[in-house]
């Protein structure tokens, strides 16, 4: 995730160097200023997205077992 947000800094840092007709050191400079920011936007958002996966998924097998616990209680208590 950090690499794509380098990337994806990079390119917009780049695209604004050169829009605004800035001289090619200056549209590097800012380039990887970009691709840093970005990287660490990346990083950072990259670990929440998989924390909150990680616990959708958590929640999911938890709600699964409940379920399967109550079908078994209520089989249980159906058998005379």
């Amino acid at each position: 995730m950090m690499l794509l947000g380098g990337i994806i800094g990079f390119g917009i840092g780049i695209g604004f160097g050169l829009a605004e007709s800035s001289p090619g050191p200056e549209a590097l400079w800012r380039a990887a200023a970009a691709a840093l920011v970005g990287g660490v936007l990346m990083r950072w958002w990259g670990r929440v997205w998989v924390k909150s996966l990680r616990q959708a998924h958590q929640d999911q097998a938890a709600r699964a077992a409940a379920e399967a616990e109550e079908a078994r209680k209520t089989e249980t208590t159906k058998k005379p």
